[in-house]
């Protein structure tokens, strides 16, 4: 499993203060993943140089990803789209806390 690193999460311009958790320990929740092999931290701005050695058995991407878009694909054994769940994303999540009434 590829993670990006903080380095190249602030480079995908998700806004001010990201990613909110640090590399180590989004790598660390994903590699307690079951079906999760192994973890690898990657500074580029897409994973396809780290598919390219690695060759995972499956690829998986949020199903807002055409096939097409999907980075490294080719490299798969097989690629698989999940569906999101509404309102749970990380960006909506910082939106919802931002858009809670200041306290003084």
């Amino acid at each position: 499993m590829g993670v990006n690193s903080d380095k190249s999460a602030r480079g995908l311009n998700k806004g001010a203060g990201r990613p909110l958790n640090c590399e180590l320990d989004r790598a660390t929740l994903i590699a307690g993943l079951k079906p999760v092999s192994a973890v690898v931290i990657f500074d580029e701005p897409t994973p396809y140089e780290i598919l390219s050695v690695i060759r995972p058995d499956v690829l998986v991407k949020g199903a807002d990803y055409q096939l097409e878009q999907i980075i490294g694909r080719e490299f798969a054994g097989r690629v698989e789209r999940v569906e999101l769940i509404p309102g749970i994303s990380t960006t909506e999540l910082v939106r919802r806390i931002r858009a809670l009434p200041k306290e003084d």
